[in-house]
Formats: structure tokens, C-alpha cells, sequence
């Protein structure tokens, strides 16, 4: 498959659906907690009882807004809402309330890995509820299915994408980009796991050097960054198989089996005119004035390629300032760092290192321990005062996330100081020598790795206390 992977082009766009974070619905009073008890988060608003009128919420504007900001986006001086038609047993109105032809944020881009990929539009919608399969009936996997209406009016953002991607790496890479903004810019938690971010991917193929797509295939509600790429590979293949084989790849929705590893189709994909879209008659077209969008702006705040390059231009590689721009709560906590005044450098050493296996082994989130910003400041000054090793600190930043404790008071308890006293480091080291002439003649002659050796022994004699700087010169002077 490879082989024939090299004769096509891929094209891919990604209709991602941003649920925002307001304490009520679009157009309703309910709540929208996750999680809570099945139908309670309702109202005759969002059942569509007859006689109710839908408010439109200016949270959900202002995130519309802000959002569409950090994307680049035009924002329409005017948009409006329109009634989508179709019929789901959780779709209680038989309509979502969507926007059509006027959105709310026009052209746009995003900047992934340095490619623009272009944004279509962004616009404001509605969600449906949700159906819970249950019970058993052999082969078919449910006997019925439960109507949950808590998400239903949930408000969402769906960030349509130009089709610029060419791979689903790209793919993948443009989702966490999307993802990371509309957390930093505090519109959406990007929980996947919860739906509370999810991604219609839109995959075609097309011969190399034609500029003519082919038939694409919509794969719906993927909710993780592994299946978005797992699902793009395997559909792929399987529009390269068809053409191959003479078929025609037709245009449908399909959806993601992840325990299987395929695509499998759900339904014919339907084009605009299915929907029978025309103007919300309950709500009045959305004026938005340049001075309500600069008010918007003005609170936005540092975008995570700003983060990215600000962290780099404290020395931070590459690699590094991407790893924690993409853990927002382990950016937030370098943040109150650099405030107090750590140096920088040695912080994101215990960040991406001690701490970070730590809360992988334990699955955890930096928030989760007792770690402060102002204790890890001070251990930093501790190793730069040279009052302990940074190999002693190691050590007891592990003690620190478990108990909170400050690091002086445990470098107290527990006699960490390090031996900075030469004397006494001096003869640490000459009792070592003495006790390996074997080592010492190999290293006379010639085998320069075995110094590595010898401070080893001396920085285990100490328990990793001695001043490293101090071992290295005496035992430099002592070895000849």
C-alpha cells in the first residue's frame, strides 16, 4: 500500500465542534455541567414546547468572538441564525438552531508547524441530546435506547477548516494547535474524553499533480487526537483500494469503529439543501459593533505561539517550550515561576524530568500535588546558592509533590547540605584512590573515561552531597 500511496495526494479538512464553557445553554437557562444525573439539566426552552422563545446568551457572543480572534477570522458586522431541519429521537425541537449563510466569524488561519491552514468560517450552534444504547440482543449490541437531553442547547463553536491538510499528521498537529487556543483563550476545556471537543474530519484522495478532488467521505465524531490520525490512515487506504480496484469512492458519512481499527458507514453524506435551512424566525439578525469586538480583544490573552516563543527566548529549546505550552496547567505553574524570580532553566529541568515522571507514573496533573510554585522557586535557590547538589534536589522534589513540604525544611531534616569544605572533600577522594591502584595506574595510562569512575565513588561516599565543582578539581589535582 505503500507503493501506491506515492501516486496519490491526500486532502484533508476538519470540522471541529467547541462546546463553550457558560454556566447556561445558548438560548436557555439550564445548566451545562458534565456529569450530571440524566434530564435534569432541562427546560420547556429546550424540550421546545410550544409557545417558548429562545434568548440568545452574550457569553456565548463574546467566546464566538474572542475565539474567532485567535483565529485570524473576519468578524461579520452583522450574522444571523438559522433553523437546521432534520430528525433524531434527541433532537427534541426536530431543528438545531445554526447559522447558515451569515456567521459569526468569516475567513481565517492557523499557523501549524509553520503551514497556514485556512479557516472556512467559524459559527454558533446549538447541540443536540444524546442517546445511551443499552441491553443486550445478540449480534445487533442494544435492545433500546435512552434519551438524555442534558447536552441538548449546549452551546457550541464548529471551526471549519479550508481542505490545506495533506496528512493526517498534519491533521492530528492543526487539532491540538486548535485545541491549546481555545483553552488558553478560556472558551473551552478541550476534554475529548467528555465530548466536549469533537472533530468531523473530511478525507479525499486525488492522483499527484491533479488540482482536481476527488469524492471525500466525512468521518464523524472522532473524539481523540490517535483516532483522528488511525482513522484518516485506514480511510485512506481504503479510498486508494477502491480506485485501484475501478470503484468510485462515494460520498457518505462514516464512522469510526476504534476497538476495530475501521471506518464503517453510517448514512449518505447530505449536502445543504437536505437540511431545508431558512432564518430562525425567533431570534433577530446579530449586529456587532467594532467597538464591542475591540472590547473582546482586549481580553485576550498570550496565545500559545506567544508562550512557545517566549520561552525560547529564555532559552528554552524548541522541543521544550512545545511540551509545556501543550500541559496548560504546567505552563500556568512555569509561569508563577518565572514571577517569582526562578531561573528558568533549571525549573524546566525539574519540570520535564523529575516531576514530569512523576505524574506519568502516578497520573496526575501538577495541580494534583503539593507542589507550590513558591517551594520550587526556593529549591531552586538552595542549588544555586550551592547549599544543596541538583542531584540532591532530585531527591527531595518527589518528597515536595508528595507533602508540600519546603525544600529547606526537608534539606534540614534530613542533613542534605552540601560538603562544599575542601579538606574534608580532599580526603574522601584520597581514601578512594588509595583504594582502587588498579583504576588509578588505568587511568594514568591513558583511560580518561575511568575519572567518571572516581568522582562517582566520591559522590556516593558523600551520599551525592559533595560540591560536584570541588570533586572534580581535587580529584584532577590528586590523580596528576
Amino acid at each position: 500500500m505503500e507503493d501506491l500511496r506515492e501516486k496519490y495526494e491526500v486532502v484533508i479538512g476538519l470540522e471541529v465542534h467547541a462546546q463553550l464553557k457558560t454556566n447556561t445553554k445558548i438560548f436557555a437557562p439550564d445548566g451545562c455541567e458534565f456529569g450530571c444525573e440524566q434530564n435534569t439539566q432541562i427546560s420547556p426552552i429546550t424540550l421546545g414546547m410550544p409557545g417558548v422563545l429562545p434568548v440568545l446568551n452574550k457569553a456565548v457572543v463574546n467566546m464566538g468572538i474572542l475565539t474567532g480572534l485567535a483565529l485570524n477570522c473576519e468578524i461579520a458586522e452583522k450574522c444571523k441564525f438559522d433553523r437546521k431541519q432534520y430528525f433524531y429521537a434527541d433532537l427534541p425541537k426536530g431543528y438545531q438552531i445554526s447559522q447558515y449563510d451569515e456567521p459569526i466569524c468569516g475567513k481565517g488561519y492557523l499557523i501549524v508547524n509553520g503551514k497556514k491552514i485556512g479557516i472556512t468560517r467559524a459559527h454558533l450552534e446549538e447541540d443536540a441530546g444524546k442517546l445511551v444504547h443499552a441491553g443486550a440482543d445478540g449480534l445487533a449490541g442494544s435492545s433500546y435506547s435512552l434519551v438524555d437531553l442534558n447536552r441538548a442547547g449546549t452551546p457550541l463553536l464548529e471551526i471549519v477548516s479550508e481542505p490545506d491538510m495533506r496528512s493526517p499528521q498534519e491533521a492530528r498537529a492543526y487539532m491540538e494547535e486548535l485545541r491549546n487556543i481555545v483553552r488558553y483563550v478560556g472558551v473551552c476545556d478541550g476534554n475529548l474524553e467528555e465530548g466536549s471537543m469533537r472533530c468531523d474530519a473530511n478525507i479525499s484522495i486525488m492522483p499527484k499533480g491533479s488540482d482536481k478532488f476527488g469524492t471525500r467521505a466525512e468521518i464523524k465524531n472522532v473524539n481523540s487526537f490517535k483516532a483522528l490520525e488511525r482513522a484518516l490512515e485506514y480511510e485512506i487506504d481504503r479510498q486508494i483500494e477502491l480506485v485501484e480496484d475501478g470503484e468510485e469512492v462515494v460520498q457518505e458519512t462514516r464512522l469510526w469503529d476504534d476497538n476495530a481499527g475501521v471506518t464503517r458507514s453510517m448514512r449518505g453524506k447530505e449536502d445543504a439543501h437536505d437540511y431545508r435551512y431558512f432564518p430562525e424566525p425567533d431570534l433577530m439578525p446579530l449586529v456587532i459593533s467594532r467597538e464591542w469586538v475591540e472590547e473582546v480583544r482586549k481580553t485576550m490573552p498570550e496565545l500559545p505561539e506567544q508562550k512557545r516563543q517566549r520561552y525560547m527566548g529564555l532559552g528554552l529549546s524548541e522541543y521544550d517550550a512545545a511540551v509545556i505550552v501543550e500541559q496548560m496547567d504546567l505552563a500556568m505553574f512555569f509561569d508563577e515561576v518565572l514571577k517569582l524570580g526562578g531561573n528558568p532553566k533549571i525549573a524546566v529541568n525539574f519540570l520535564m524530568g523529575e516531576v514530569a515522571a512523576y505524574l506519568k507514573e502516578q497520573k496526575l496533573s501538577i495541580n494534583d500535588t503539593k507542589l507550590t510554585p513558591e517551594n520550587l522557586v526556593e529549591l531552586i535557590s538552595l542549588i544555586e546558592k550551592s547549599t544543596i547538589s541538583n542531584n540532591i534536589g532530585k531527591q527531595i522534589i518527589i518528597d515536595m509533590m508528595k507533602d508540600g513540604e519546603k525544600a529547606s525544611a526537608i534539606v534540614e531534616k534530613k542533613g542534605l547540605s552540601q560538603i562544599s569544605d575542601t579538606g574534608a572533600i580532599k580526603e574522601i577522594a584520597q581514601k578512594i584512590i588509595d583504594a582502587n591502584p588498579s583504576q588509578v595506574e588505568a587511568y594514568r595510562g591513558g583511560k580518561d573515561k575511568l575519572f567518571g569512575f572516581f568522582v562517582g565513588q566520591v559522590m556516593k561516599e558523600t551520599k551525592g552531597r559533595a560540591n560536584p565543582q570541588s570533586v572534580n578539581e581535587i580529584l584532577k589535582e590528586l590523580l596528576g
